[in-house]
């Protein structure tokens, strides 16, 4: 997988811990102008968890990516949201979770790329991800040799 710096919303940035709802996670992308972040090939987004999210409940996070035309991309639902992870567990998103997902060829991007946390049910209490866009998503993985 070829991983650009340009490209990297998290390396290993910690989630918030002040409670319920939306919150912006790590860097922004700063494209310039509304544009398709794909030049018209598929582009993925990926997101790993690398330290173990815990809760004192029964925490759900929705990791979107979300586009503004502000900087601090709005937080309060008002953002453009182009994909999304759907609402996953505390018990799921342990370290090594993977989740990739395509992005739409052509969509159009606002000028302010982002990662959103929609933390539901209950505030988180420890937590990190990595968020990238490459166009080479690695989802090969190894199984054990078939026994029929």
């Amino acid at each position: 997988m070829i991983l650009d710096e340009r490209t990297e919303f998290a390396d290993a940035t910690a989630l918030g811990t002040s409670g319920t709802g939306r919150q912006l996670v790590g860097d922004v992308i700063d494209l310039g102008v509304t544009r398709d972040v794909g030049d018209g090939e598929v582009m993925y987004l990926v997101v790993q968890v690398s330290t173990a999210v815990t809760s004192a409940g029964a925490a759900t996070v929705d990791f979107e990516l979300a586009s503004d035309s502000a900087a601090s991309i709005a937080t309060d639902g008002s953002a453009t949201v182009h994909a999304s992870t759907g609402d996953i567990g505390k018990a799921t998103l342990v370290a090594g979770y993977k989740k990739v997902i395509p992005l739409t060829v052509g969509a159009l991007y606002e000028r302010y790329l982002g990662i959103v946390a929609n933390v539901g049910t209950a505030a988180l209490t420890a937590g990190a991800i990595n968020a990238f866009l490459t166009k080479d998503a690695s989802v090969w993985r190894a199984y054990a040799d078939a026994s029929n």
